[in-house]
């Protein structure tokens, strides 16, 4: 039986990682942070980072046989695969805001062109944060491209507010979901699990946890993808088990940057290092790191993420080709086949 709350995006009952009210992550360290932790924060030293770092687009083709992932910035990810196109946390705004005038400002453009973009099949929309979840973005894409958006429990009814007419398939950690095929009338083209993060939502000041975040696991064309979303790294259980209940993936995106300071940031943020950790827990045969290099969020310099990210893998003897810190614009492939 659904158990009434005050949460304005999500009623049910509660469970291992919902208390009737707020979504939390069970046994682990907590993410909320007081204001006195806050004001600590913003007296420490933040790196400049520069207002713009150039850009070559990339040019996507319409469908992809194989398996590639482009590189588009932050966290916002166009992967092909198996004929199908998908994004991960599109954002195409300028700044990772509520309002256009002021907050985080990209310093690098969109490494696709959002007219250059293919046919966008499917969204996976990780938390609701304002450099995920960007509806702006979400409204063009559904305007012009109709995708099927999967995201956790809560962010279907948010979206909903702003596009009421969506394809939008809200699930709990552990649910599996069926994607569309690239054509009418065909079998589906592989599913999406949703599985666990360590992170935490807000769009308000009165919203804090009330809706829930995750990573994914596309299964196309036998191909495996993980996508972490936005994560701590814990105590690193999650991404065990992950590895455990749907296998090694073929590729993972995985997040480096906005970590610093560690006291604040460690159990929402995972570092470089514990990037690696993930690399090899997950038992990923190539990783794309993202989350880094976009939109100051944190302390740390611009390009530090991806110089701790190869000395993280030198440490460990892993080859740097398999984990690499990808531009926007820049192409990785895992599985090359010809176009369809």
């Amino acid at each position: 039986m659904s158990i009434v709350t005050r949460n304005p995006y999500y009623s049910g009952p509660a469970s291992d990682h919902f208390d009737g009210t707020r979504f939390f992550n069970p046994g682990q360290p907590s993410t909320d942070r007081s204001f006195k932790d806050l004001w600590r924060w913003r007296k420490e030293t933040r790196a400049e980072w520069p207002e713009h770092v150039p850009v070559v687009p990339a040019m996507p083709e319409k469908r992809v046989a194989g398996c590639r992932a482009t590189m588009i910035g932050h966290a916002s990810v166009l992967i092909q695969v198996g004929g199908l196109n998908l994004l991960t946390d599109p954002v195409w705004s300028e700044r990772a805001s509520p309002v256009s005038f002021a907050g985080p400002k990209r310093v690098t453009q969109p490494g696709i062109r959002f007219g250059d973009l293919p046919p966008i099949d499917v969204v996976l929309l990780s938390h609701n944060h304002y450099d995920h979840c960007d509806l702006k973005t979400l409204k063009r894409l559904v305007d012009r491209h109709d995708p099927l958006i999967v995201t956790p429990l809560g962010n279907d009814r948010l979206l909903a507010r702003t596009l009421p007419a969506s394809n939008i398939v809200a699930g709990d950690w552990g649910d599996t979901i069926d994607l569309p095929a690239a054509e009418p009338g065909a079998s589906p083209a592989g599913s999406v699990a949703i599985v666990p993060a360590q992170h935490w939502s807000r769009r308000g000041i009165r919203d804090t946890r009330m809706c829930l975040w995750c990573g994914f696991v596309l299964k196309i064309a036998g191909r495996s993808i993980y996508f972490a979303g936005d994560s701590g790294y814990g105590d690193g259980k999650i991404f065990r088990e992950i590895r455990e209940a749907h296998g090694s993936p073929d590729l993972a995106l995985i997040p480096i940057g906005a970590y610093d300071p560690r006291w604040f940031m460690a159990p929402q943020h995972m570092n470089p290092e514990e990037a690696v950790k993930v690399f090899q827990d997950v038992g990923a045969s190539r990783a794309v790191a993202i989350h880094w290099g976009t939109i100051q969020l944190t302390n740390e310099p611009r390009d530090e993420p991806a110089a701790l990210l190869r000395r993280a893998l030198a440490d460990r003897q892993l080859d740097e080709s398999a984990f690499i810190a990808a531009k926007p614009g820049e192409i990785v492939e895992i599985d090359p086949r010809e176009s369809v």
